[in-house]
């Protein structure tokens, strides 16, 4: 099949489980050709939403990232692997015969800003080096526990025994490890989990629901309707407060020239990093951060 150059904008890619983050990329650029990245790695197990940036909108991947996440998922207790995830190999099997209403009460302490320890299988560095590639050649290292944010946390199923599987719904900030929240609401019970399924279900407003699976985008191609499933950038990133621009301040915006705050036309709210996503006819422009009476170029798509 030809690729095709498909400019830039967003895809939705509904992940299936034993793709890495990295294969999907691969799969996609060979599809539709050109430069391709992703927002929010997902691990080989976990299934859904992974956000693609094609073309120079892989620039605007890093906002993208940051907005909150939601999750469903399911953990099984009693059973603890080195990675907390159904990859990984077991370490431990103690049975935890904990209830319903022995979980609940538990997970609510888990709302709001928590620490989190990254798990030693991650993509997290230290001194450099990612906590994988030291995990696989034997070596465990102290990690630092990092602040996370976790909005909402709902236990949606519940089946008892010896080794129950406690299934939830998680909406949490950019950088939580939801198997290390499952492992940590064990432990808080005094055992250990790890996840059996993982399913990412939105990204900031971007939701799976809108998400295609690598088929469906190859068949969009093939039949030349690839642009049809690509969003563009303004509404990829609506999560973003938008101002439209004071005309005579148009050519430096496109130039990456820092404006009056005082130019930014419009009632939304600047976020609580200050960004504002400037847009004309519902173009996007890009994406600025206000700091005082002025407002600077972060990216600029125009």
């Amino acid at each position: 099949m030809k690729r095709q150059g498909v400019g830039d904008g967003f895809l939705l890619v509904d992940k299936e489980k034993g793709w890495t983050s990295h294969d999907v990329v691969a799969k996609v650029r060979g599809i539709v050709g050109g430069k391709v990245g992703h927002a929010g790695t997902l691990d080989p197990m976990a299934t859904g939403l992974l956000v693609l940036g094609l073309g120079r909108s892989t620039r605007l991947l890093r906002f993208v990232q940051s907005f909150e996440k939601e999750y469903a998922a399911t953990a099984l207790f009693g059973v603890a692997t080195d990675s907390l995830d159904a990859d990984g190999a077991i370490l431990d099997r103690s049975p935890m015969p904990v209830t319903l209403d022995e979980v609940r009460p538990v997970a609510e302490r888990f709302r709001g800003t928590i620490m989190q320890v990254p798990p030693m299988v991650s993509a997290r560095k230290v001194d450099g080096k990612r906590l994988y590639e030291l995990a696989r050649a034997g070596e465990i290292v102290e990690r630092e526990a990092r602040p996370v944010h976790i909005s909402s946390l709902r236990i949606t199923d519940f089946a008892p025994s010896e080794y129950p599987e406690v299934s939830f719904d998680v909406v949490c900030s950019t950088g939580t490890y939801v198997r290390t929240l499952a492992d940590d609401l064990a432990g808080a019970l005094g055992g250990r989990a790890h996840l059996t399924r993982l399913r990412r279900i939105r990204n900031g407003t971007l939701n799976v629901a809108e998400a295609r699976t690598i088929d469906q985008i190859s068949a969009a191609a093939s039949a030349g309707t690839i642009a049809e499933v690509i969003i563009d950038p303004s509404t990829a990133l609506s999560d973003i407060p938008g101002r439209e621009i004071d005309p005579a301040y148009l050519p430096g915006v496109r130039n990456g020239a820092a404006v009056p705050s005082s130019a930014l036309i419009g009632d939304d709210d600047i976020d609580d990093r200050g960004l504002v996503r400037l847009v004309v006819g519902g173009d996007l422009l890009g994406i600025y951060r206000v700091d005082g009476a002025s407002a600077k170029a972060e990216v600029v798509t125009a």
